[in-house]
């Protein structure tokens, strides 16, 4: 018997209250079996596994041969695959209970799907959130299912988190990360092309940033700037996390050209009409150097590379000032001005989310808590 199985995981605040749901369904299209659970304080990732394992067994005890699984994480679907190798500790004995289920059928196939044809698990996990919540009554964590028409009444009480957003589709999830610092950052002078090495508390910056994100699962590449300041900030990561390292040229700092290595005052004193103008428009570029339009055009196509790449993935960017604002303005869809308002200090962390469907979502700004 073939059957095909839908399942997916949540948790809201990843990590925070998590749990699984998974829909068991015949070739027909017949409903046969459910299964969801509320697990505590987990994250996303794990809750997909969850799900994963669950389905998996559910399918095992309807006495299913062949098995098509569904889901809406590329990660867990490209792990099982065997095309990503699973490296974070807590992953690795979900895969091998996964592997393990997988075994006992003659054939299992994985296929990644966008979140809006995975409806039903996704239902199941939200219920078993709200229910771990107490917001709902439980009903079980394992029964059999009811009508198909029952279910999609449910689906429609228990939306997705993110639903009132209109945001559709597995999100990639950016950990923008400025780089440690430089004897020139410490000067507070411009520093753009040049390649100033981190200094002792830059690389101490770099590898405290890097415990951090060692703690975080689910990554799944690591794309840096090729200046090495940037380079050697993202190595610490890459180290931490057991990803490599791949360098993007577009997420290169600004060209201040004649600028460099000058502190604020003294280029505009040498510039005193270009200076202000410069400030005033994104067009002006710098003396022999680049404009902000001209860097912001260059991030967009490096986020749009990202977003091709490492869809659905949760991404780390080691960058600059300049490029970590200019991809926090695309996801809060804002102007220039936003580069002069916002402070990002060195070795601080941002988190965004772009949806394949345009919609976009801050979720943490120049956060230094690892430094203290």
């Amino acid at each position: 018997m073939k059957v095909v199985v839908y399942a997916d995981g949540g948790s809201r605040g990843n990590p925070g209250p998590a749990g699984y749901g998974a829909a068991v369904f015949a070739e027909s299209g017949e409903l046969l079996a459910e299964r969801r659970d509320g697990i505590g304080r987990e994250t996303n990732n794990v809750a997909e596994y969850r799900g994963l394992i669950a389905g998996l067994e559910a399918a095992a005890e309807l006495g299913a041969s062949v098995v098509e699984v569904r889901m809406d994480s590329k990660l867990v679907v490209e792990q099982m695959s065997g095309r990503w190798q699973v490296k974070h500790p807590s992953m690795k004995p979900l895969a091998a209970r996964a592997r393990e289920v997988a075994a006992g059928f003659s054939r299992v196939g994985y296929e990644w799907i966008p979140r809006e044809r995975n409806k039903d698990a996704d239902r199941l996990a939200n219920l078993a959130m709200d229910e771990q919540a107490g917001v709902a009554k439980p009903a079980g964590s394992a029964e059999v299912a009811e009508p198909a028409k029952a279910s999609a009444k449910v689906a429609a009480d228990t939306a997705s988190p993110a639903s009132w957003t209109g945001a559709r589709g597995e999100p990639t999830r950016l950990y923008l990360l400025r780089h440690g610092q430089t004897e020139l950052s410490a000067a507070r002078r411009y520093s753009g092309r040049g390649n100033p090495a981190l200094t002792e508390l830059g690389r101490g910056q770099a590898e405290a940033a890097a415990r951090r994100l060692g703690k975080v699962e689910g990554l799944t590449a690591i794309v840096s700037s090729p200046l090495g300041r940037a380079l050697d900030t993202a190595r610490a990561v890459g180290g931490a996390t057991g990803l490599d390292v791949a360098v993007d040229e577009d997420l290169i700092e600004t060209d201040f050209g004649a600028w460099e290595g000058l502190t604020f005052t003294e280029a505009a004193e040498r510039d005193r009409e270009v200076h202000p103008r410069w400030l005033g428009d994104p067009s002006v570029p710098a003396p022999g150097g680049e404009s902000f339009d001209q860097v912001h055009h260059r991030v967009r196509r490096a986020r749009n590379a990202l977003l091709a790449r490492h869809g659905g993935g949760n991404v780390v960017v080691v960058s600059h000032v300049t490029p970590i604002k200019s991809l926090l303005r695309m996801a809060l869809d804002v102007g220039p001005s936003l580069l002069f308002r916002l402070h990002l200090d060195l070795a601080s962390l941002s988190v965004v989310e772009f949806y394949p469907d345009g919609h976009a979502s801050v979720r943490l700004v120049n956060d230094t808590s690892h430094l203290a």
